[in-house]
């Protein structure tokens, strides 16, 4: 159960200018990084203070408006798929310096992905079947139930005329983990009376679910 929770649960992280981000994963399972942000948002007073003297600080502006685009690539570069990763966080990590002067601060949102893990579909109105071996209980790692760009062809695409527009249900996770978490076996229907309909009426959508025993 321990295990189980920790592979579902979303972590985050958060390292100043000069500190260590060190990322961690348990045992059979390795980073999947979720998002990340490097830059400054939020004044220092709130978080990480400023590592120059105050003297220096007053007479150059802090810049709460100030983002890195490559950080989510930086951070799959260093850490995705690994067990555990671990770096020193300062602005030549990332490339150009969009606001000098200011003290910046990484966040980074991931979570721990089964080594071994089974994928499956069912296109709308079909019934999904989960089951593990005996002995061994189901860990519910992702679902989605909608459509997404680059869709799998099991469930082909038949609305033609109509645009093609991402639309996932927000509480697939949560049911598929209510139904299914923790079971040797279970069903569900992929039908928008159990997820409700996130898409355009006449959208053609699917479950997919990615688990592990």
């Amino acid at each position: 159960a321990g295990y189980i929770s920790q592979v579902l649960k979303n972590y985050t992280d958060h390292a100043c200018d000069g500190e260590y981000v060190s990322l961690r994963c348990p045992h059979r399972t390795t980073i999947s990084i979720q998002s990340a942000f490097y830059g400054r948002i939020v004044p220092s007073h709130q978080m990480c203070p400023s590592r120059y003297p105050h003297s220096y600080a007053t007479l150059i502006k802090e810049d709460v408006a100030c983002s890195v685009g490559t950080s989510l690539q930086k951070m799959l570069d260093e850490c995705q798929d690994r067990r555990s990763c671990q770096f020193l966080v300062n602005s030549r990590l990332f490339g150009a310096d969009p606001c000098p002067g200011t003290g910046k601060y990484l966040i980074v949102w991931y979570k721990c992905r089964p080594n071994e893990y089974k994928s499956k579909v069912a296109c709308e109105d079909d019934k999904l079947r989960l089951s593990c071996k005996k002995s061994m209980v189901i860990a519910i790692y992702s679902a989605i139930f909608g459509r997404t760009q680059g869709d799998s062809l099991e469930c082909p695409y038949q609305n033609l005329g109509m645009p093609m527009i991402e639309c996932q249900s927000a509480t697939a996770l949560q049911l598929m983990i209510k139904r299914c978490h923790g079971k040797r076996s279970c069903s569900i229907y992929a039908s928008t009376y159990e997820f409700g309909d996130p898409c355009y009426p006449g959208i053609r959508k699917h479950l997919n679910v990615i688990y592990t025993c």
